[in-house]
């Protein structure tokens, strides 16, 4: 697998920027990623896009839901979200890394 498919766009939410908050010390991101990633492969996007160096990877997958429209369900599809946490001295600029 190519690392610059790895990642394939940061996770903003309310509930991620909590995390950051409750984490002080610690850089904490959170990203989309591919299906068949694990995070050794994470670990290396990270390093080669952004230039950072990952401390921890937690890896999970986010399970499909049914979803109503009128009177009709349909599926949203799962994916797979990865937690980061950087090394001391780290920092990682995602408006700036967009382009």
């Amino acid at each position: 697998m190519n690392l610059n498919d790895v990642i394939i766009a940061p996770v903003v939410t309310e509930k991620s920027e909590e995390v950051k908050h409750l984490n002080p010390n610690n850089e904490v991101y959170t990203f989309k990623i591919q299906k068949r990633a694990n995070k050794e492969l994470v670990k290396q996007a990270l390093y080669k896009l952004y230039g950072v160096k990952a401390e921890k990877v937690r890896v999970l997958n986010v399970p499909s839901r049914l979803k109503r429209f009128r009177m009709d369900y349909s599926r949203v599809p799962g994916w797979k979200k990865a937690i980061v946490t950087l090394a001391p001295g780290q920092s990682l600029d995602l408006a700036k890394n967009a382009g």
